[in-house]
């Protein structure tokens, strides 16, 4: 068995519960009081075959407050729950980090990794040039890490590749330094990488983010906070325009956690970190493009 241990929360985030639960299994009554309730919706939308990755279990859960602990581990049947997180090192074969405050990765993924335990880190990475270049080094000198959107597994969006799109526009609600990475994988996985520039024109609570490719395609990103609705892509050619507002969040969230596995049991990397690298660098020069008052931000290198 692959023993996992799993971290959180942070606001606005229930991974812990659904990602444990997609592995683990849950408990309906438990995972009824969740306080996201879009994942009991979609957990009960599946059958009891559709859950479990192979012999991985998650078996131990760290979070800031015990209580949240418990209900966690409650819902997604979690057997351990940990009064440090730095007390999953010694028990635990990979970690979850199951937090998208990119500001935290660094200082706790490193407890493991400087051990060579595999770690999943929720997305971004980083939201900081700082921590994306420490994240740098240690990928450089081997530690065993990825890092994803959940939107580079999406199938709806994977069936447009190659269709020759260079113009894109993209929505989500909620905070760039969150939500831009989802919708920057989503472009990617469509439209490829190599990115050379981007700059944010925003105002406050709104990011308005303009990114261009090293052959001249370009997409217009825009987060609000504070507004309903669903992530949503719209890509163009001559001839053609695509909208995606819909999709298999469940299969998503099982397919990157099975990569993962995956990594764990045999060492082998499912995908280039690199392009990880590019996707987390535009979200820090989008943030430093605002700092800088809406300035270009050259991506190259």
């Amino acid at each position: 068995m692959i023993k996992l241990g799993i971290v959180g929360m942070s606001d606005g985030n229930g991974h812990p519960y659904s990602w444990a639960a997609i592995i683990n299994g849950y408990d309906r009554e438990a995972m009824a009081s969740c306080p996201f309730p879009v994942i009991p919706q979609y957990l009960g939308e599946r059958s009891e075959e559709h859950f479990g990755i192979g012999d991985a279990r998650v078996t131990h859960i760290w979070t800031q407050e015990r209580k949240v602990s418990e209900h966690i581990a409650k819902a997604s049947k979690i057997e351990f729950i940990a009064n440090r997180l730095e007390d999953m090192v010694p028990e635990i074969d990979a970690l979850l980090l199951a937090r998208d405050d990119g500001e935290n990765h660094l200082k706790m993924a490193a407890p493991f990794l400087d051990k060579g335990i595999p770690v999943f880190i929720d997305k971004p990475l980083a939201d900081n040039r700082p921590d994306l270049d420490a994240f740098l080094e240690r990928f450089r000198k081997g530690q065993p890490f990825l890092s994803s959107s959940c939107f580079r597994y999406c199938k709806e969006l994977k069936a447009l590749k190659d269709e020759g799109f260079f113009y894109a526009t993209a929505f989500s609600p909620k905070y760039w330094r969150t939500y831009g990475i989802h919708l920057l994988e989503g472009l990617r996985t469509v439209m490829g990488g190599g990115f050379k520039a981007v700059r944010d024109v925003g105002t406050k609570g709104r990011s308005l983010v303009q990114l261009v490719w090293d052959d001249g395609r370009e997409a217009l990103l825009e987060v609000v906070e504070g507004v309903a609705g669903p992530i949503a892509f719209q890509f163009h050619k001559a001839d053609k325009w695509v909208r995606v507002d819909s999709f298999d969040t469940f299969s998503m969230f099982k397919a990157q956690l099975a990569d993962f596995i995956g990594f764990v049991d045999t060492g082998n990397p499912p995908f280039s970190m690199e392009e990880t690298f590019e996707l987390v660098s535009v979200v820090v020069g989008a943030r430093e493009s605002r700092d800088r008052g809406g300035d270009w931000v050259e991506l190259g290198g």
